[in-house]
């Protein structure tokens, strides 16, 4: 679905993103994850045409994406960020509706596009008409979703959409996106520090650290095969967390 060939990023003197590889395979779920500053945001942006890459080239579909195609092209990408980014002076269904009303949907494929997004992601009618500073942080990730869905796309884009949430809330939507990703059946490439997460969501699991691939794999990969020292200290360093939280009790 996606292919990166030789992409790179510099701000500055700061290499962002090595030069890299990468393909993304279709109806698949890839999770990148790696320490702050590591380059996963960086590379779903370059994805996305949000930043231009300073080298190689990016194919979406197996067609190059370039500047001119771009706009065309973010029809057939979803993309949630954290803490959802809706517009805070429109109301959920006019977040929601914003770009199939610019592109000239009949009103009844709207409203019938909308029914089916609210039950899938469990967001009623009864809360279109609020502004996104009415809903909860849940409830905005939702809207955001539900925005990112309203066309159809073939692949979602989410960088750490779970990020801002609280624990309860986070865990219940991340069991309704897992069970969203699998009834959909979409290319899913999600960017998050946590590896709990990761192994919940991920087909593959890419860990990034300063702008290159250390290892890709599934998590039982990772776990017992580790590539390098830092694949073990990194997975070790979160299972410590949870080994301290147990010992607090």
């Amino acid at each position: 679905m996606f292919s990166l060939n030789g992409v790179s990023k510099r701000f500055g003197s700061f290499a962002a993103l090595q030069p890299l590889d990468l393909d993304f395979r279709q109806e698949q779920t890839s999770v990148l994850i790696g320490p702050s500053g590591c380059g996963k945001s960086t590379l779903l942006k370059l994805m996305i045409r949000l930043l231009e890459p300073d080298s190689g080239e990016i194919r979406f579909d197996r067609e190059a994406v370039t500047p001119g195609n771009i706009q065309a092209l973010r029809h057939q990408m979803g993309y949630v960020i954290q803490e959802g980014g809706l517009f805070p002076h429109l109301t959920v269904e006019q977040n929601i509706t914003l770009v199939a009303r610019y592109l000239n949907w009949s009103e009844s494929r709207i409203r019938q596009r909308l029914g089916e997004l609210s039950e899938l992601t469990r967001i009623p009618e009864s809360l279109w008409h609020r502004f996104p500073l009415q809903l909860s942080g849940g409830q905005r990730q939702r809207v955001s979703l539900m925005r990112a869905l309203m066309l159809d796309p073939k692949v979602l884009l989410l960088d750490e959409p779970l990020g801002a949430l609280d624990p309860m809330i986070r865990a219940n939507l991340q069991q309704d996106l897992k069970e969203i990703f699998n009834r959909l059946r979409k290319t899913v490439v999600l960017v998050t520090h946590d590896m709990g997460e990761a192994a919940f969501f991920g087909d593959e699991i890419i860990l990034m650290r300063q702008g290159r691939i250390v290892q890709q794999g599934t998590i039982t990969t990772l776990v017992n095969q580790p590539a390098d020292p830092f694949v073990k200290d990194f997975i070790q360093a979160q299972r410590q967390v949870t080994v301290i939280a147990e010992n607090d009790q």
